[in-house]
């Protein structure tokens, strides 16, 4: 049977900014965007705050409704990578099966590494000890047979604490938790069992597979084997390279836009993001996602085809085509929010063969290329188009922070 562990570092973003300015001790904290930007949500908060009722992903305002006392830090994502980069480097040294689930929490198995370091609950709490006493944070880490039941684990208690889930107390513990609880359950899969009196993740192992596989497909099947302590998913050796599904970008503006310039301007950059991440990764896109925010936080967005690429002019054509079929300018609300998503990514190389007679491919892939080389070395904002520099809801307030792709 597996030993599988999921580590998950407690409030991470504020853990760190606590750590590395202890005046922050003892306070209610929150990392959150630039409010004079409008990127004013709370990214994360310490336990204080937490206690107080803020939640990640609110405005700063809603939440010092909550916790007059709030004191909100800007975000350093680079430090944040750094300790993400301590912390795994100090996984590593129990097992080679270390599977990121983010910047702040992954998997182990360490059903190999026992007879060296002790059983999993020993294991886990010698992580936690070394990496308060090493990195300065803490960890709350799940010990199970499955990794489904491993993250359940780690988020059952926090901070700093050890749950360990086996296949004689899993029903005790795990089938009285909400079954939006589970790791693979959205709001939307959660509403259609709730239609059908499916509220704990007991009921989910209790129902009929049949009613499931009618209800949901195939990952009805799925949901209904995880209830139950069912998985075949192993978590990943460390130098697996991962495959994104999708890149993207988003950014929520500093002024509302409602002419077509200013947004292919925004449009044009996030592009310019996305393309520069699939060139690192050696990608090419064959399907382009355009979503808009509008000043009243409704949103819309359209996905459609195209021909593979990695060109920013190329994926802003694409994006801004999307854009015409769903928003009318001059007429619909002002876009508050605007994201880039590229999907149905293939590996440089392997796309459809190109017109020798068609060069412009081949020009975007190398512009896009003598682009990142420069950016690499001097920063985003060391070259620009010049569609950027002429948009001032751009070019007012544009930082490299605020394109980051942020992921591990």
């Amino acid at each position: 049977m597996k030993t599988i562990l999921h580590c998950d570092a407690n409030n991470f973003y504020a853990s760190v900014e606590c750590y590395l300015n202890p005046s922050l001790r003892g306070k209610f904290v929150a990392v959150s965007g630039n409010p004079e930007k409008r990127h004013g949500i709370i990214l994360a908060k310490n336990q204080a705050a937490k206690k107080c009722g803020v939640k990640t992903g609110e405005t700063i305002w809603q939440a010092k409704q909550k916790c007059p006392d709030l004191v909100c830090v800007p975000p350093h994502f680079d430090t944040y990578v750094d300790f993400s980069n301590r912390i795994f480097d100090i996984y590593s040294q129990y097992t080679d099966r270390v599977q990121p689930f983010g910047i702040d929490e992954c998997w182990l198995d360490v059903t190999g590494s026992k007879r060296l370091f002790g059983d999993g609950r020993t294991i886990a709490d010698t992580l936690r000890e070394r990496i308060k006493r090493e990195i300065g944070v803490t960890i709350s880490v799940g010990v199970s047979f499955t990794k489904i039941f491993a993250k359940l684990g780690s988020d059952m208690k926090k901070p700093d604490a050890t749950t360990v889930i086996t296949p004689e107390n899993f029903r005790d513990l795990v089938w009285k938790l909400d079954c939006a609880d589970l790791l693979m359950i959205g709001r939307r899969t959660a509403e259609k069992l709730h239609k059908i009196g499916i509220f704990t993740i007991g009921d989910l192992a209790n129902t009929d597979v049949e009613i499931l596989r009618r209800l949901l497909g195939v990952n009805g099947v799925k949901l209904h084997e995880s209830a139950n302590g069912i998985e075949d998913d192993e978590v990943r050796y460390s130098y697996e390279k991962y495959v994104p599904k999708s890149v993207g970008n988003s950014t929520t503006l500093p002024a509302d836009v409602s002419t077509r310039e200013q947004l292919c301007a925004v449009v044009f950059a996030l592009c310019e993001m996305v393309a520069t991440r699939m060139r690192k990764h050696g990608f090419v896109g064959e399907g382009i996602g355009i979503g808009l925010r509008f000043n009243d936080l409704s949103h819309i967005g359209k996905q459609s085809a195209m021909p593979p690429t990695d060109s920013a002019m190329q994926l802003c054509d694409c994006a801004m085509s999307l854009v015409d079929k769903i928003y009318t300018f001059g007429k619909d609300l002002p876009v508050r929010a605007v994201s880039v998503g590229v999907f149905d990514l293939l590996t440089q190389g392997s796309e459809r063969q190109t017109s020798i007679f068609d060069s412009e491919e081949m020009h975007g892939h190398s512009l896009g290329t003598a682009l990142d080389k420069i950016r690499s070395r001097y920063g985003y904002n060391s070259i620009l188009s010049a569609s950027v520099l002429q948009n001032a809801v751009i070019c007012d307030g544009l930082e490299d922070s605020d394109f980051q792709p942020f992921k591990k």
